[in-house]
């Protein structure tokens, strides 16, 4: 089973590269068929095997032996892997499924994001919307009161830290993207992951963010795509969050 979820994942992983490479360019996911970005020409079924047909392929196109990017092995990858250990952590349950999901929309907004600093609203709002509905098949793990309170909750605190920021700086400091993803998270995720996602990601925007603006001599204008942090926040929440919020409040407590 562990084998068949993760090439189910891998499989997933290659759709999700067709999502992030059309979706910002305002293309159909559906149709044409994928093809080599260089030569555009149909690749053949036994080309486009997850994974392993890049490595057969050593990266090239069998037509035109253009080069392609190494992105797409690893999106299925780690789409593959994620997959992998939310099985490990839910079973082939309802839980599963529902966070499956969540995982290949974070992931395809990641990419997107950082490769266009954009955040296509069919995955932020989209994904916020079907949260939200799945909510009242999660009981009692997880209620719809859980996801409408982060939805708000994640919506409303970058929308006033974005004005607030916009007020004192006169420039704009983050996108309505990164507002709707957060309510998104919250959809998923409630209260608890909205407030953590945030905090994580902006720890880790912070840690990888200032060695790039000294690398390239920029100074705090320098833009950096927030929503692959708050994405990677998220995903550290939904695998590990119980564990450190309770490790955090056991050392707040003293130890006790």
């Amino acid at each position: 089973m562990d084998f068949v979820l993760f090439a189910f994942g891998a499989i997933v992983g290659s759709f999700l590269n067709v999502c992030i490479y059309r979706l910002p360019r305002e293309k159909s996911i559906i149709r044409p068929s994928s093809s080599c970005p260089s030569c555009e020409k149909p690749i053949k079924f036994y080309d486009n095997i997850p994974i392993i047909s890049y490595l057969l392929l050593k990266g090239k196109c069998r037509q035109c032996s253009a080069h392609i990017s190494i992105r797409y092995p690893v999106v299925e990858f780690i789409t593959a892997f994620l997959f992998f250990i939310l099985f490990r952590k839910f079973g082939l349950s309802f839980e599963f499924f529902v966070n499956a999901l969540f995982v290949c929309i974070l992931i395809a907004i990641s990419f997107i994001d950082f490769d266009f600093q954009i955040i296509p609203d069919v995955l932020s709002i989209g994904g916020l919307i079907v949260g939200f509905f799945l909510a009242f098949f999660r009981k009692p793990l997880f209620l719809y009161q859980d996801s409408l309170y982060g939805i708000l909750l994640g919506g409303g605190i970058l929308f006033v830290i974005a004005y607030g920021y916009q007020l004192l700086r006169k420039r704009e400091g983050m996108g309505g993207g990164d507002i709707k993803l957060l309510g998104m998270i919250g959809a998923f995720c409630g209260i608890p992951g909205v407030i953590f996602s945030l905090m994580a990601g902006s720890l880790l925007g912070t840690l990888v963010g200032i060695p790039m603006m000294l690398i390239k001599g920029e100074d705090s204008k320098y833009a950096i795509p927030f929503g692959p942090f708050l994405s990677l926040g998220a995903l550290i929440f939904l695998f590990f969050g119980d564990t450190i919020i309770y490790m955090f409040l056991n050392i707040a407590a003293g130890g006790k």
